[in-house]
């Protein structure tokens, strides 16, 4: 088999299209929410809002995800997407108002917040399905999904670093208003795209019906079963840690905006990096083998920054957090695409979406009031030591797959030999 090389996927027209365009508005996406931490954490001084906030952006993603999945497969996927872009520019427009005018309060952040997790759970399906559809040679998906992470990764390493000088320099209106411009990047290459014609599908069932027999299909493959048993887990668990970062910038290390800005740009930069790692690998390579080690990096990275009281030791057992928590997002979407039945690419994507966006709301709102209980570094242990435990289940259970196909393949072999 031919190596892949790092950047196949840029082949395909419609996919530099959407990498380009989606690069510019990302950044944007994350200055906005670097800002929105800030501006909640520097109103309330409560770590239970930050998880309050992180769970009203991601909850409506959580409720209707089953839904969004549904209609990606029911409908045009590329309409779907531009819908959801144009709404969501739409939002961030209205909170740039909202904090431009100097008249909100913390409840109308949230309820915008509470909006934008609402286009998300149509947009995330739509999104993520249509990648399929915009590379040509299908060969070059994995690399694809790989460089996706890695543009998702670079944007969360420049947009929180940029955020926080903005804030510092210029205030927050501005990290808000920069998000709003940015999506007309993403919205205009969507417009240049040429994408095969869209032929619409019969539709036998009802929406329950189609979520039913995309719930039976999940049941019916333990290999996407267990992937998304595993996210479910992390982005619970061990994903909200992200919501205590300003209580380390703040608190810990006696910071500013641009502390805050700076450990979250260096979580992307490890990110990043784990992204380019995994767009690198050749084809044919155990991805489940490599999540299980990096699930165990991101818990040693997380048990190792909890108590870090030394400023660039914490920024670089960051870097070693967002390396290993890449593989979590990346590889666990790769393992779904590469193996999924195109007609329940959406629905299955959907709780994708679920496991990843659903939980870690749910998780935010433990992890806040859990860490008020404890003390934030402790809540960060606990939440490494979670992540091994996970870590080393998956890489017994992969040690037990091996060992039953090996004793599979020894007794066929006896039974030719007799």
């Amino acid at each position: 088999m031919m190596d892949i090389s790092t950047f196949s996927a840029f082949k395909s027209r419609n996919y530099r299209l959407y990498f380009s365009g989606q690069s510019i508005s990302l950044i944007g996406t994350w200055m906005q929410k670097t800002a929105v931490s800030w501006v909640i954490y520097s109103e309330t001084h409560s770590k239970f809002m930050l998880g309050l906030t992180l769970f009203a952006s991601l909850f409506p993603s959580f409720i209707f995800s089953f839904l969004g999945g549904v209609v990606s497969d029911r409908y045009n996927r590329y309409k779907v997407l531009l819908i959801t872009q144009v709404a969501s520019m739409i939002q961030a427009v209205l909170l740039t108002l909202l904090i431009f005018f100097r008249h909100y309060s913390v409840w109308e952040i949230i309820a915008l917040s509470a909006l934008l997790g609402l286009i998300n759970a149509f947009d995330v399906p739509a999104r993520q399905s249509l990648v399929y559809e915009m590379v040509d040679d299908k060969a070059d998906l994995p690399n694809a999904l790989a460089l996706n992470s890695s543009m998702v990764n670079l944007s969360r390493l420049i947009g929180p670093g940029i955020a926080g000088l903005a804030l510092e320099k210029f205030g927050d209106d501005i990290c808000f208003g920069l998000n709003a411009v940015s999506f007309i990047a993403v919205i205009g290459s969507l417009l240049m795209m040429k994408l095969p014609k869209y032929t619409p599908k019969p539709h036998n069932k009802n929406v329950f019906g189609d979520l039913k027999e995309g719930f039976l299909y999940i049941k019916q493959t333990p290999s996407i079963a267990l992937v998304l048993l595993m996210l479910a887990l992390i982005s619970l668990l061990v994903l909200p840690y992200s919501t205590l970062i300003p209580v380390y910038a703040k608190d810990i290390f006696k910071g500013t905006a641009s502390t805050f800005g700076i450990i979250d740009s260096v979580i992307g930069l490890g990110a990043f990096c784990g992204a380019i790692y995994l767009a690198s690998l050749k084809p044919g390579r155990n991805l489940r083998k490599i999540l299980a080690r990096n699930t165990v990096i991101f818990g040693v990275g997380l048990v190792l920054f909890s108590h870090a009281t030394n400023y660039p030791l914490a920024l670089l057992f960051s870097a070693v957090v967002g390396f290993g928590m890449m593989s979590q997002i990346t590889i666990s979407n790769t393992l779904i695409q590469t193996t999924v039945d195109p007609a329940m690419r959406g629905r299955v994507i959907s709780f994708y979406a679920m496991a990843f966006f659903g939980m870690q709301p749910l998780g935010g709102l433990l992890v806040g009031t859990i860490s008020q209980w404890i003390g934030t570094p402790d809540t960060v242990l606990i939440q490494g030591i979670i992540t091994l435990i996970i870590g080393v289940v998956l890489y017994r259970f992969l040690k037990k797959e091996r060992e039953r196909k090996l004793a599979v393949i020894s007794s066929s072999k006896l039974e030719e030999q007799a």
